[in-house]
């Protein structure tokens, strides 16, 4: 007691004044639940799925009611609200109580303050006094613990000081954050890479077996239209499929399974990711939207590897980069999930300039990755910057939402795609469309809050199996007499020389198994007294991302025979297939103009007639899954064009999440389902199914997980409105 009074008097002296824990002699009965110190975890409750939720959510007061059991334990006396960890006396760690009378390690809260965050994540209130920190957190950067020892301690209690104002009448006095971080001019304080894990992994990689060598390359398959012509017969517009597919993932272990008297082989290694993520927090994203965001970000952290790096950029009225690009160790992924969990929703919507830092981040880091991706998520519209000339947002100049340094213009390669998740009804489609389809990347529509997870694990699931980079096809004519006309090729960069003898097509990165169908229009002249007409050679070029070796494939000449009689017309399914699919996708995108004019009889009826065009073909009568698909999606697309009410809220975002998904051949998330058995995602790979059943399993694991998902998925139950 007398020590106390010491420290009351001498605040005095200095005017200051003094906050003190109290002492919980009264808990001291209820200790006897609490395990001890050497059985407690000591890390976040993300890093051991499946676990219990440990965010505390940004929850405006319509939904606190909703959150008050979940949250009751983690804002006790004995718990930390912000890491779950034990406040338990003698732990060795200093204890901050604030102004609304709730306990947290003074370590979590300087953190928050750190990004920010001055607002009790508890009960919401908003704290006018916090505790000053030393010199530096970065000190804490090496150390492995969440909560460290090394603060301030006092028997389980801390004093915090705080210099009084002076004393003036009549005047009032603005309380700002005692504590904020600046950010760096430049971002190019980048965590260096492990050197010695990606020599491990280049190792293991150049390690192939001799029997493996064909399967680790990328594989080029050519089909033509009809087998076999008539010699007298000749084509304006003959149709060749070029059929690419990267390698797998698996491969050996297949080998494994076909053939025991192999050596069992471990999975093929990997190049390792750069990976920003961009944050929408404005108001609209307050309560189970922010709280679900943090328990998919907080998966995202749990499956990067070592010398995979993650920054994160939070974005409302302004953005700010809440986490540097860190990698993610142990102690790294720990220091991301704090950063996360920081996070409080209010503002606008600033997308401009959440996507300029996080290009920034790419463009300043020291060290790189073999892969980098942005990935953008936002529920509203850019209410700053999205304007054409005349300041008119009735047409509205999408690209400047992105730097000009990602523009095809001045990147051609695409080297950093955005990938785009629209949240919610109250997104602007329109722009996460421009900015993926400028940049790149792909446009998932999130249209039930509780699928976010799963958006976002199909989407690392993939780009944590790139094997192929700067993939690119080369089209040569092999008869002065032919002619490239059309390359269908969807969104990918490509082009035919002025002589039209030859085509290229920029494909760029590949996932592990991933497949891209092209197709090329020539004409086929009339053969004489030959048998066979040598049309095209096909060649692809692209580097292995961890031997950094340019590879060289050398594709087979694609033929036609020619016969003196008439033979039956065998179309090939795999070129019919394709071309489904290309004239789906074309209907997609006039029906989306129509819809867009106001012509929403018009889009349907667009729809209708490509669905009866595809039913005479020969794939559908054959039940092709790709074509039972398409016909499923078309149909979709109809009923989510119902009304203008009804395509606004979802029919928009659903068609432009369709074309993003068919314009890239790239799996997306559509709707309010990832699921494969829905027929509508063709293009899911096995690396992305395999990260999708784990979210799938950690979601359902998680008791607090499924309190916060109860109310969505009751409202997900019900029927779509018409």
């Amino acid at each position: 007691m007398g020590s106390k009074w010491r420290k009351v008097k001498q605040a005095l002296g200095l005017n200051m004044c003094v906050y003190s824990s109290r002492n919980h002699v009264a808990d001291n009965d209820d200790d006897e639940d609490i395990p001890p110190p050497s059985e407690r975890r000591s890390d976040a409750a993300f890093l051991s799925p499946p676990g219990e939720w440990a965010t505390a959510p940004s929850t405006p007061s319509s939904n606190r009611l909703r959150f008050s059991k979940s949250l009751s334990r983690s804002s006790s006396k004995k718990t930390c609200s912000i890491c779950l960890a034990s406040m338990r006396r003698g732990d060795g760690h200093a204890i901050f109580t604030a102004e609304c009378s709730h306990s947290f390690h003074f370590y979590c809260i300087v953190s928050n303050a750190k990004h920010g965050n001055l607002i009790c994540p508890v009960c919401r209130a908003k704290w006018k006094e916090i505790p000053l920190q030393g010199p530096s957190l970065d000190t804490l950067v090496g150390k492995a613990r969440i909560n460290p020892v090394d603060c301030p301690q006092n028997n389980g209690a801390m004093t915090v000081l705080r210099r009084l104002p002076p004393r003036r009448s009549n005047s009032t006095r603005h309380v700002g954050p005692l504590f904020q971080a600046l950010e760096p001019s430049l971002f190019n304080d980048d965590e260096a890479l492990d050197h010695e894990i990606y020599s491990s992994e280049k190792n293991t990689s150049n390690k192939r077996p001799v029997y493996c060598d064909d399967l680790k390359k990328v594989s080029v398959k050519t089909y033509t239209e009809v087998p076999a012509a008539l010699q007298s017969s000749a084509f304006e517009s003959f149709t060749v499929l070029l059929h690419i597919k990267a390698p797998c993932s698996n491969s050996w272990l297949n080998l494994v399974k076909n053939n025991t008297n192999l050596p069992q082989i471990s999975h093929t290694p990997r190049a390792s990711v750069d990976l920003v993520t961009v944050l929408d927090i404005s108001g609209s994203m307050a309560g189970t939207k922010l709280a679900l965001l943090k328990r998919a970000m907080g998966f995202v952290i749990q499956n990067l590897g070592p010398n995979d790096r993650l920054a994160v950029i939070a974005f409302s009225s302004t953005a700010r980069r809440l986490f540097p690009l860190r990698r993610m160790s142990e102690t790294g992924r720990q220091l991301a999930l704090q950063a996360v969990n920081s996070l409080v929703a209010n503002g606008g919507t600033n997308i401009a300039d959440g996507l300029r830092k996080g290009v920034k981040i790419m463009e300043d880091r020291r060290e790189k990755n073999p892969v980098a991706s942005i990935i953008l998520l936002s529920d509203g519209q850019d209410t700053y910057t999205v304007t054409n000339g005349d300041g008119n947002r009735n047409q509205p100049n999408y690209q400047l939402l992105l730097p000009s340094s990602v523009l095809p213009e001045e990147n051609s390669g695409f080297k950093i795609p955005v990938h785009t998740f629209g949240f919610g009804a109250d997104h602007d489609a329109s722009s996460m469309h421009s900015i993926s389809e400028i940049s790149g990347g792909t446009f998932s529509f999130i249209e039930t809050e509780g699928v976010i997870q799963d958006a976002f694990a199909q989407c690392i699931g993939g780009l944590l199996s790139v094997l192929v980079k700067d993939l690119q096809v080369k089209i040569d004519s092999l008869d002065p007499r032919i002619h490239l006309g059309s390359l269908k090729a969807g969104s990918y960069p490509h082009r035919v020389s002025p002589n039209q003898r030859t085509g290229c097509i920029d494909i760029g990165d590949l996932y592990a198994d991933e497949e891209r169908d092209f197709l090329v229009s020539i004409n086929v002249p009339a053969e004489v007294s030959s048998n066979e007409t040598s049309l095209l050679r096909v060649m692809c070029t692209y580097s292995d991302p961890l031997t950094k070796e340019v590879v060289t494939l050398e594709g087979e000449e694609v033929r036609i025979k020619r016969t003196e009689a008439a033979i039956p017309e065998n179309v090939s399914i795999e070129v019919d297939r394709q071309q489904n699919r290309v004239q789906a996708a074309e209907a997609m995108a006039q029906a989306r103009t129509a819809a867009e004019n106001g012509d929403l009889a018009g889009a349907v009826s667009i729809l209708e007639n490509c669905r009866k065009a595809l039913s005479e073909t020969a794939s559908a009568k054959s039940r092709d899954k790709l074509c039972v698909a398409l016909d499923a999606e078309l149909k979709e697309m109809q009923e989510r064009m119902a009304s203008r009410h009804v395509y606004e809220a979802s029919g928009r975002a659903y068609i432009l999440s369709g074309l993003s998904s068919h314009s890239w051949q790239r799996a997306t998330a559509r709707g309010d389902s990832t699921d494969g058995s829905s027929l509508l995602q063709a293009y899911q790979t096995p690396s992305m199914v395999e990260m999708l059943t784990r979210s799938q399993v950690t979601l359902l694991a998680s008791p607090s997980t499924q309190r916060i998902l109860r109310p969505v998925w009751s409202f997900a139950a019900q029927p779509k409105p018409r």
